[in-house]
């Protein structure tokens, strides 16, 4: 029986090379100071919606939300194997938390229609929430299972999975259609296609065309600049190269629920941590021991 995928992926900001120009004056992230990367555990949300595909039969889309330069992250997506890939990007969308975030693809995803299955990664590595996926599937009113590390069988509309649960593991079923995130353990992401790189590397979504046309023509009218937009445009769609761009409006979205707007969660801070000290500190296995432990910790204010 074929199942149709949807897999929610992010491009994220490299946070093993956080600077000091990591952060605005808003609370929002520099993202333009970071470089861009695939999230980590999206790439294993992928592979297991890949694997389900193989064995089964059916599709995988891919949906991301973000500026034109995610569009990387759906060619990605397609090098792997996906058969469809979404970008939802909206200026109005910026500086979305996980409220608004999850609103905004679930929304989307009730957008796409029909599926099966939902997958995302545990979490992204520029919050560490693990939030937006549970909250997706509260948005979408359907079951979730969190931290799969093996999807044991799909059978009679009903998927088997084996969780994570920290300290072991455990096997839950539950009834389709259900929203699974899937942590880095799970499985070993398989490598882009040549062949699918060199048919679909030329593939671009609307705004990235419209930034190439403004670069390559930087002294043409507005009138000019759409007119070479919409033929490169029709051209790459004739090649079955014009990836879909959605905006809010495409969703149905309420712009109260998006962005800032909706988003009640405020960042004050973003830096690295460096551990400098060396050596160890022994502490005596008394109490006497145990009590100056504590009292350092709290005097140095690693606690209270």
């Amino acid at each position: 029986m074929p199942y149709d995928s949807i897999v929610c992926v992010k491009q994220v900001p490299d946070t093993a090379n956080i600077t000091a120009e990591a952060m605005k004056d808003d609370g929002t992230v520099n993202r333009a100071a970071l470089p861009a990367i695939f999230n980590p555990e999206d790439l294993h949300a992928l592979e297991t919606a890949l694997d389900v595909r193989d064995q089964y039969g059916g599709t995988v889309t891919v949906v991301t939300m973000g500026p034109p330069k995610a569009g990387d992250v759906l060619r990605d997506s397609l090098f792997r194997g996906a058969d469809r890939a979404i970008l939802l990007t909206d200026r109005r969308a910026a500086a979305s938390d996980t409220l608004a975030t999850s609103y905004i693809l679930a929304q989307a995803i009730q957008t796409i229609g029909r599926f099966d299955l939902v997958f995302c990664g545990r979490q992204a590595i520029d919050g560490d929430t693990a939030q937006v996926g549970p909250q997706c599937a509260e948005k979408l009113g359907i079951p979730q299972i969190t931290y799969l590390e093996e999807l044991v069988s799909l059978h009679d509309r009903v998927a088997r999975v084996r969780r994570n649960i920290g300290h072991g593991w455990e096997i839950v079923e539950a009834r389709l259609p259900v929203l699974i995130t899937v942590i880095e353990s799970a499985n070993v992401p398989r490598p882009q296609a040549a062949k699918r790189v060199m048919r679909l590397k030329r593939a671009k979504v609307n705004s990235e065309i419209a930034m190439e046309v403004k670069n390559a023509m930087p002294d043409a009218s507005p009138e000019q600049l759409t007119a070479e937009t919409n033929r490169r445009a029709d051209e790459l769609k004739a090649a079955g190269l014009l990836l879909e761009q959605w905006d809010l409006e495409a969703i149905h979205a309420d712009l109260q629920r998006c962005g800032l707007a909706g988003s009640p969660t405020k960042v004050h801070r973003v830096q690295a941590i460096v551990l400098t000290k060396e050596g160890f500190t022994e502490v005596q296995p008394t109490e006497a021991g145990i009590g100056q432990m504590v009292h350092e910790l709290v005097v140095d204010r690693t606690w209270g």
